[in-house]
C-alpha cells in the first residue's frame, strides 16, 4: 500500500512538470503521450489536485496549472533566493558590485536573489522584478542555453524592443550574439537595459529549471578588462551552485529510496 502511495506522488509531480514545461494547457491525450501514463490513471491522479486548486480544468477540457501553485512557486523562490545567498555574496566580496540570480518564466526572467554592493553609487534591481530576456545580462545567459529555433520563437512571441540605443532588437543579431556567449560561456549586457551599466552573466548548470547569476554595475567601474576577471569567478560561482543543488537532489533521492525501503520492510514484517 505504501509503495502504491509514493507511486502515485512522484506520477502527480510527473504530471505537474509535464504542465509546466508545457508552457500552458495540455489534454489527456498530449499528457499521457509524455508520461506513456494510461489516460484513466491520469484523469485520476489530476482530478484530485484540480480539487485541491493545483491544476484547473479549462472549459476545453484541457488541464493547467492552478492558482494555489502561485504561493508555493513564490516560497520556493525566496527559499532559493537564501540558499543562493552565500555564493552572491562570494562574488560581492571580491568585486564590490551587485551580485543577482535570475530564473526564466515564461518568455521573461524574474530576480529572485540580490547581494548589493556596499558602495554609495550601485546597482539595485528589486527581488521579483521582471525583466526581457534580449535586452539583459541574465536573459541572454539564459537564453544561450535555448536552440536557434527556440530563441527565435520565444523572441517572436516576448517581441524586442529598445531599451536603450544599444539594445540588439534583430533576431539574427541576437542568435550571432548567443553563439558567443556559448563559445565564451557568459554573456555582457553592455548599457543594453540600461545606460551607463555593464552587467555580466553566466548560466547555472545542473539545475532543473533555467536559472543565471549575473555582477553588474557602472561601467565606469566595471571595464571591458574587469569582465574579464569577472566572468571565471561567475562560471566558478555557477558551477558550485548547481553542483551543491543536484547533491541536494542526490541525497534527497537516496533518503527517499532509504524510506521505501524501510516502509517496504515494515509492510512485510507486519504481513508475516
Amino acid at each position: 500500500m505504501a509503495a502504491a502511495g509514493v507511486q502515485s506522488v512522484d506520477r502527480v509531480f510527473h504530471l505537474l512538470e509535464q504542465l509546466a514545461d508545457g508552457g500552458g494547457s495540455m489534454s489527456l491525450s498530449e499528457l499521457a503521450r509524455r508520461t506513456d501514463l494510461p489516460m484513466p490513471t491520469i484523469h485520476r491522479l489530476l482530478r484530485s489536485v484540480v480539487n485541491q486548486g493545483y491544476v484547473r480544468q479549462e472549459s476545453s477540457k484541457r488541464y493547467a496549472l492552478g492558482p494555489r501553485m502561485i504561493r508555493l512557486g513564490e516560497s520556493a523562490s525566496r527559499m532559493l533566493g537564501s540558499w543562493a545567498t552565500p555564493y552572491l555574496a562570494g562574488l560581492v566580496a571580491k568585486y564590490g558590485e551587485t551580485a543577482n540570480m535570475a530564473m526564466m518564466e515564461g518568455d521573461t526572467c524574474v530576480y529572485v536573489a540580490q547581494v548589493p554592493s556596499p558602495q554609495w553609487m550601485r546597482m539595485f534591481t528589486e527581488v521579483g522584478r521582471v525583466v526581457m530576456l534580449h535586452s539583459t545580462g541574465v536573459g541572454k545567459a539564459l537564453l544561450s542555453t535555448l536552440t536557434d529555433d527556440q530563441v527565435l520563437a520565444t523572441l517572436k512571441r516576448a517581441g524586442m524592443p529598445a531599451q536603450t540605443e544599444h539594445t540588439i532588437i534583430q533576431p539574427q543579431a541576437m542568435l550571432e550574439a548567443l553563439a558567443q556567449i556559448r563559445e565564451c560561456g557568459y554573456a555582457v549586457d553592455d548599457g543594453e537595459q540600461e545606460l551607463g551599466v555593464r552587467c555580466v552573466a553566466v548560466p547555472i548548470k545542473e539545475l532543473p529549471f533555467a536559472a543565471a547569476l549575473s555582477v553588474s554595475g557602472p561601467s565606469s567601474r566595471i571595464s571591458v578588462e574587469q569582465v574579464q576577471l569577472i566572468a571565471p569567478d561567475l562560471q566558478a560561482a555557477a558551477a558550485d551552485l548547481g553542483g551543491a543543488f543536484a547533491a541536494s537532489i542526490e541525497l534527497g533521492q537516496l533518503n527517499s529510496s532509504d524510506g521505501s525501503r524501510k516502509s517496504r520492510g515494515n509492510d512485510h514484517r507486519k504481513a508475516t
